[in-house]
């Protein structure tokens, strides 16, 4: 699937997020790359999606100076781990909520709990 037919996965996505996130979504700048940088990679870990940024757990304001929040979407190893075309969508909502949750503070384990791992 090519990037101009990604996309606007990703917006979809965006829009299909519960209400109370938009908030917080909307301070937080979403990209989509191709796949992690191979100097950021680790050896035998495949990220589908990454947060960078102030979790709102430890956020008592930005930073003077510092940049916004990101979440990045990998958009090759989302498309490597879904069955098929059809199961994109699905899973562009789940890596997008992933990063969100990381950015709500939110940790591996209960991003498990919730089902958005």
């Amino acid at each position: 699937m090519p990037p101009e037919e990604f996309e606007p996965l990703v917006v979809d996505a965006l829009d299909a997020l519960p209400e109370w996130v938009v908030p917080i979504v909307s301070e937080i700048v979403v990209l989509v790359e191709d796949q992690q940088p191979a100097a950021e990679a680790t050896p035998g870990v495949m990220l589908l999606g990454l947060y960078r940024g102030f979790p709102r757990t430890r956020y008592s304001g930005r930073p003077s100076g510092s940049l916004p929040d990101t979440i990045t979407l990998y958009r090759i190893p989302i498309l490597l781990t879904s069955p098929s075309p059809e199961d994109v969508p699905g899973r562009v909502l789940k890596v997008l909520g992933h990063e969100v949750g990381h950015a709500l503070g939110l940790s591996e384990a209960r991003l498990r709990e919730l089902g958005w791992f």
